[in-house]
């Protein structure tokens, strides 16, 4: 996480560390794999505190099916004379520019979008990314999860099309206002993170121009997609497998050792891919998933309610945040002969 210099208040009141202007951003996908293409995108640009300067709509056409129809609503065909992304890029970027990213499980929303300008050959103007679950968090808001429909009921604030990019981020600009306000009123340092582009396909073949004949993709759905897809950007990256056994499980003040299974959860300040490449570079087993085999899980946010940290309570994994982590990584144990 990024730390603001200061949180001295400007004679006004307002923190003079807070950024100078907010961009809510909702994007709607086929999934949520690598893979997966944005099919909607909607930017609702705050002023520094919070106010509602204008918003911005479009569809995209995916190159591909749309994936689960039933949760977004937006079919084939209604996708069908969308722009494509490269088409629409200046005009997101525009919307993008010199301001905080604000989502809801802002990780996601980045890496999908910054995927989509990677394939474009281009970056996405943006520096930092605020997450207002971590925000709701850092407020000590009193919700019984955080989900966005419950963070919106908490603010009064009504939501008319659930999982439509437009009106989600319409939800977020009237909930993100009064916790920016609370976030302000008590001097609370800003869960801000950083945003770095990706580079690691750039030099890949450039991606097909204009749409697909016979609907794209096939396939869909919300999981992983192993292999190539047809007419894909790129293949999907697979990590080469550990060469080492797994010793067991991670233990508190000792080094992580050659072959221990890691797995990660929730947002992190470094590129979640680039963590795990540093892990993979160690000698140790980066794992999608998290079992009782698993000898560490790395996480933020230990309070969380996700699948991986929900299992590590039950399984008793050891968990540590980023930067424990990364202190773990300077020294870690060869594999026993």
């Amino acid at each position: 996480m990024l730390e603001d210099r200061t949180t001295v208040s400007s004679p006004t009141g307002w923190p003079a560390a807070y950024p100078q202007g907010y961009a809510v951003v909702d994007v709607e996908t086929t999934g949520l794999a690598r893979d997966d293409r944005i099919i909607s995108a909607a930017v609702y640009r705050l002023d520094a505190r919070g106010e509602v300067e204008d918003h911005w709509y479009t569809t995209v056409n995916p190159e591909r099916d749309p994936g689960p129809v039933w949760i977004h609503g937006l079919t084939s065909e209604a996708l069908e004379g969308a722009p494509l992304f490269q088409e629409i890029a200046e005009e997101f970027a525009a919307r993008l520019a010199g301001r905080v990213l604000v989502a809801h499980n802002a990780v996601f929303d980045w890496q999908m979008i910054a995927r989509e300008y990677a394939r474009a050959r281009s970056e996405a103007p943006v520096k930092h990314r605020l997450c207002t679950i971590a925000l709701a968090k850092e407020l000590r808001l009193p919700l019984p999860n955080h989900k966005l429909e419950t963070l919106a009921a908490h603010f009064g604030v009504v939501q008319q099309r659930a999982h439509h990019a437009l009106d989600d981020a319409r939800v977020l600009a009237e909930a993100f206002r009064p916790s920016l306000r609370a976030a302000a009123a008590g001097g609370l340092r800003l869960p801000l993170h950083e945003c770095r582009p990706l580079t690691e396909w750039q030099d890949r073949p450039a991606p097909l121009i204009g749409r697909q004949a016979g609907g794209g993709y096939g396939g869909g759905g919300y999981g992983g997609h192993g292999g190539q897809r047809g007419g894909g950007w790129r293949p999907s990256r697979k990590r080469p497998a550990c060469p080492y056994p797994n010793p067991g499980r991670y233990e508190a003040g000792k080094p992580l050792k050659q072959g221990m299974r890691v797995a990660f959860s929730g947002d992190t300040s470094v590129e979640r891919e680039l963590l795990e490449d540093r892990a993979t570079e160690a000698g140790l087993h980066v794992a999608t998933s998290l079992s009782r085999l698993t000898s560490l899980l790395v996480t933020n946010d230990p309070d969380s309610g996700t699948s991986k940290v929900v299992k590590a309570r039950q399984y008793g994994t050891p968990v540590v945040d980023e930067a424990a982590f990364g202190q773990l990584l300077g020294d870690v144990e060869p594999a026993d002969a």
